[in-house]
């Protein structure tokens, strides 16, 4: 999805038809379209919520869902307690409820596609989302590309998607799975218990089948009054070496 495209996005009314609850501030909200769009791993849409004076409030999620002929998204939120969007889906949106979406948005952060390198993925809480949806791109599309995930979180209680990721690692051939626990020892020998640095980086690289690779990298970057700016970066790597 280009860039071009995307800037002729207009807003729909979409039905929250499930919620489930991910971690302890974390929600999956699961959207069905009334305008069904095709959209790529890695993009975001814009959420715009109404209050009945008039006042308006935006704010732009990934889909966490992999691309698929379903008219039904997801998106992962998670409940900042001084923002403006995400209290309301937390404490107030039901199933039924109708919210106004745009999308599909951004061009840059997506899945590479058919690709003869590995690809090496990078996300701290819910900047796993989009990563999340490549990963389940992945596993549909069958391509065979080695992908490996280094997931930073908080606890083991706060590793998003943790079930699923845990079950891809053993199902998926070519996936591997670390994750950086920054307040409690790791639970598993092939995890870790430190904010990500150089050196982890270099150790989930080498998990990877394929000396050459491509690094994507999703955080979330907060600021006062609840409000984030994600910052995207695609670096792509030659690794020489044993």
């Amino acid at each position: 999805m280009t860039d071009t495209f995307a800037t002729t996005a207009h807003w729909q009314s979409c039905a929250i038809v499930e919620i489930v609850v991910r971690t302890s501030t974390i929600k999956s909200f699961f959207f069905r379209l009334t305008e069904p769009f095709d959209y790529r791993a890695g993009q975001h849409v814009d959420v715009r919520l109404t209050a009945p004076d008039g006042y308006t409030a935006m704010r732009s999620y990934s889909i966490a869902s992999a691309p698929s002929e379903s008219d039904v998204i997801e998106l992962a939120i998670e409940c900042l307690t001084d923002g403006e969007v995400s209290p309301f889906f937390h404490d107030v949106a039901q199933v039924g409820d109708t919210i106004e979406l745009r999308g599909p948005l951004g061009g840059h952060f997506l899945w590479p596609g058919p690709t003869e390198k590995s690809v090496l993925l990078i996300g701290a809480g819910s900047g796993v989302v989009p990563l999340m949806a490549m990963i389940r791109y992945r596993k549909a599309s069958g391509e065979p590309v080695p992908v490996a995930l280094l997931l930073s979180s908080k606890t083991w209680g706060d590793v998003l998607f943790r079930d699923e990721l845990l079950q891809l690692e053993r199902s998926l051939p070519d996936f591997a799975l670390a994750l950086a626990l920054t307040r409690e020892p790791a639970v598993r020998g092939s995890d870790f218990s430190r904010r990500i640095d150089a050196a982890m980086v270099a150790d989930v690289a080498a998990r990877l089948s394929r000396r050459h690779f491509r690094l994507r990298v999703e955080c979330l970057r907060r600021h006062r009054g609840g409000r984030g700016a994600r910052v995207r970066a695609e670096i792509q790597f030659e690794r020489y070496g044993a």
